[in-house]
């Protein structure tokens, strides 16, 4: 960090309120007594911004992790649903399990993804899941 300047305490304060989620920014700004202006700057200050912007990217991590932690939970209910006495709910849950292969396709084709394997399998077993869906809908109308 050699040529940076460290954050003061009360910038360091600001970017803590900022990510805990309790206040949105302008209360933030209001419990620190800091302007708009002198948050303008704030974020025009290259170590500001880059703290900003590593705070940011944690979050989106973190929002990712416990997404792909909670991700076949979800598939687990979606199939259940897919067996709801509700014919709109079971019409829905088998329509979401097949869109999910286009989500996850999208997921794959970001730059800082690498294709592998396991995403062969991915698909694979999709196309099965699919193919049990459609027979459930189709049982199910009869």
């Amino acid at each position: 960090m050699a040529g940076k300047k460290r954050l003061k305490k009360r910038q360091l304060a600001v970017i803590d309120d900022m990510f805990s989620g309790e206040l949105d920014e302008q209360s933030v700004l209001a419990k620190h007594k800091v302007s708009r202006d002198v948050y303008n700057k704030w974020l025009a200050n290259d170590s500001f911004a880059e703290e900003f912007d590593r705070r940011i990217a944690s979050a989106h991590r973190q929002s990712a992790a416990l997404i792909a932690r909670y991700a076949p939970l979800a598939a687990a209910k979606l199939v259940q649903l897919t067996e709801s006495e509700n014919q709109e709910t079971a019409r829905k849950a088998c329509l979401d399990i097949i869109s999910f292969p286009k989500i996850a396709a999208k997921e794959a084709e970001r730059p800082d993804k690498t294709k592998k394997d396991s995403d062969t399998q991915a698909e694979q077993l999709s196309e099965v899941t699919v193919s049990r869906l459609l027979a459930a809908l189709a049982e199910a109308e009869q």
